[in-house]
């Protein structure tokens, strides 16, 4: 199950580019390390219940039925989400908990293991419809990746959110 996609990203600084790798790996809850565990749990804890000030269950029981796509640069884990196959968590296979360390999100790599979990999504489920319930605010994010809103707007643990669908 354990697959790995480098990934360069290109920034721009003080009118040079530069380009800064990240290790994208996909595994099954069993294939991660204590280290990937804690530092995954860290990095939602981090953004979902700090950052945006949202006490919710992050951990749900549904980890161990997902794979995750962890991002790594220097040994540190940069972005992270979790993918279902079709039944497991949603109707249609699905995307969640999308995050990207505060610091490291002006180099794309939200949009990357985006691709990277989409990819996944296809190659591991062989799915061709894939839902995301998405934070309003990042609608514009997951609609240049190809999803489009289902249904009206709804709060999940009091913040904004959308169903979104993508179809081959």
């Amino acid at each position: 199950m354990h697959l790995t996609y480098p990934w360069f990203a290109r920034v721009r600084t003080c009118g040079q580019e530069i380009y800064i790798m990240i290790q994208i790996e996909v595994k099954a809850f069993e294939e991660l390390t204590n280290k990937e565990l804690y530092d995954l749990l860290r990095l939602r804890s981090e953004v979902f219940v700090v950052e945006q000030d949202c006490v919710y269950e992050d951990i749900d029981g549904n980890d161990q039925k997902a794979l995750h796509v962890v991002g790594t640069k220097d040994g540190q884990m940069v972005a992270y989400t979790r993918i279902f196959k079709s039944g497991d968590y949603a109707d249609e296979a699905s995307i969640g908990r999308v995050v990207v360390k505060k610091n490291q999100r002006k180099f794309g790599y939200g949009k990357e293991i985006m691709k990277d979990a989409i990819h996944a999504v296809h190659e591991n489920f062989n799915e061709s419809v894939i839902h995301v319930s998405a934070q309003m605010y990042l609608e514009r994010f997951y609609h240049d990746l190809g999803f489009n809103q289902v249904g009206d707007g709804y709060l999940e643990d009091g913040i904004p959110h959308i169903g979104m669908v993508r179809k081959l």
